[in-house]
């Protein structure tokens, strides 16, 4: 087993691979995401992890980038590399594919999402 050392690591990037998203491509994605970290020579700043089910199967297949809290839905190979490039190297959010920001309040869907809002956790 490996064991990284993240010190210079600034994002983590949260891939689900369970069941719904690997039907929509969660593999492809996955390889397309790392291939792309390792050919923009990220890899010291961005670790990768596979997820399994993120509770989100309507919105597959979800990669979550933190320490941002964002949430993408429907991520293909090509929208994979995008994030790369854009987000992750270029600080710029693909906000046509974002499901939920992070905005210090809690979670927040963008405005006139196409998103299934989804069930509601009880208040315990």
């Amino acid at each position: 087993m490996t064991t990284w050392n993240l010190r210079e690591t600034k994002h983590h990037v949260l891939i689900c691979n369970g069941s719904s998203c690997m039907r929509k491509g969660g593999e492809e994605v996955t390889q397309a995401i790392r291939e792309e970290v390792t050919n923009m020579n990220l890899d010291t700043l961005i670790h990768t992890t596979r997820t399994r089910c993120n509770g989100r199967c309507k919105d597959a297949c979800v990669v979550i980038v933190y320490p941002e809290g964002t949430w993408y839905k429907a991520i293909t190979p090509e929208i994979g590399s995008k994030i790369v490039q854009k987000h992750l190297a270029g600080k710029e959010i693909l906000e046509e594919a974002v499901i939920y920001k992070y905005d210090q309040q809690g979670f927040a869907a963008p405005e006139n999402t196409e998103c299934v809002a989804g069930i509601s956790k009880p208040i315990k």
